[in-house]
């Protein structure tokens, strides 16, 4: 790092995604004169990276990129131009000439939550046990004081779960209020308290787990980081005194008392409880819904946010067929039928020698 003059013309730029390990003396005032940060891209910057990474690949004229950027809170631009690879996979697999709209969601389920697993086969019980479990998050979503609109509900299996309802944010988030925060636990908690009210409560299941797992983890943060709790205060707990090596910690110190973790802990399940209690008088005012909504999600498998939403009004859904749950019919026309393969028997021609 020495040795330049200033006359030199040299301009020295360095990269890294782990600016939490590098050498102090790397950082110190006159090595590195600007430090420029590189985020993820917001959602104006992700439309606009799509619109790049589209333009060699035949788009139909549903594609609305905008609602693309908005669904991918969060990605890179290398998770962008997979999204983008993929929804041309599919494409290509489903005969089409054009990349639609919805490969482009069917990609973006993908690269989120996994692929489909339609050869997983679930039993009756299990298939409406989970329509309930969906309905009762798309119900309690639909119903909390503050929250994002829903995108779509589903009982096909992706990944590890058995089913899912996504939201999807209007712009991109920088902070949470109270009540977003308060209306997210009681989110959480409406699958469980859909399968209790409805099958009781010895016939609960462990689908609940990452609902769960995730509503400790925003409680914890309201109690700890965020000052949140009114009887421990505006005060930050449980920050670790660690010596970080290459980005693992070797040495952790907790600096709290027994009696701090204790208030820690009550605090934290007073605020998972309200969650419950506030899906429970959601969903028992809404059972009606959650009947019809959990029916047609048998039916039909996946539901959009605005045909769930006609679905209460007392709208079907429009579909070419009742009997397929997933439509996978176009407007765009096919690439036409795929060569037959030779039989197992058959012999190749050879070359003539």
């Amino acid at each position: 790092m020495d040795g330049f003059e200033t006359n030199e013309g040299i301009i020295l730029i360095a990269a890294t995604n782990r600016p939490d390990v590098l050498d102090p003396a790397l950082l110190r005032p006159g090595r590195f004169d600007r430090q420029v940060v590189v985020p993820n891209p917001d959602v104006v910057g992700r439309e606009q990276i799509l619109k790049v990474h589209v333009r060699k690949v035949p788009m139909a004229p549903d594609v609305n990129l905008k609602t693309v950027a908005r669904g991918t809170p969060g990605f890179s631009g290398a998770d962008l131009a997979n999204l983008v690879n993929e929804a041309a996979l599919m494409a290509a697999r489903r005969n089409k000439r054009m990349v639609t709209q919805h490969e482009f969601e069917d990609a973006k389920d993908k690269v989120m939550m996994g692929s489909e697993r339609r050869s997983l086969v679930m039993t009756e019980e299990e298939k409406l046990l989970t329509a309930y479990h969906e309905g009762g998050h798309a119900i309690v979503a639909l119903h909390v004081p503050a929250t994002d609109p829903v995108h779509k509900a589903t009982i096909i299996p992706r990944g590890r779960a058995l089913g899912m309802v996504m939201q999807l944010p209007e712009r991109d988030k920088l902070s949470m209020s109270y009540e977003q925060m308060t209306s997210r636990l009681a989110i959480l908690m409406g699958g469980r308290v859909a399968e209790e009210l409805v099958f009781g409560h010895d016939k609960v299941t462990s689908g609940a787990a990452s609902d769960i797992e995730q509503a400790t983890k925003l409680a914890r943060m309201m109690v700890t980081r965020w000052g949140l709790s009114d009887q421990l205060g505006t005060v930050a707990y449980g920050e670790n005194q660690e010596e970080v090596f290459l980005g693992y910690s070797v040495s952790r110190q907790q600096n709290m008392s027994e009696e701090t973790v204790k208030k820690i802990d009550g605090e934290i399940k007073r605020f998972v409880e309200e969650g419950y209690q506030m899906a429970k008088k959601i969903i028992s005012e809404q059972r009606a819904n959650l009947e019809l909504l959990a029916k047609s999600l048998i039916e039909y498998e996946t539901l959009s946010g605005d045909e769930i939403k006609d679905l209460l009004i007392g709208k079907k859904p429009m579909r070419e067929s009742a009997s397929d749950p997933s439509p996978r019919g176009s407007a765009v026309p096919s690439a036409g039928k795929p060569r037959p393969r030779p039989e197992a028997g058959d012999v190749a021609p050879q070359p003539q020698a």
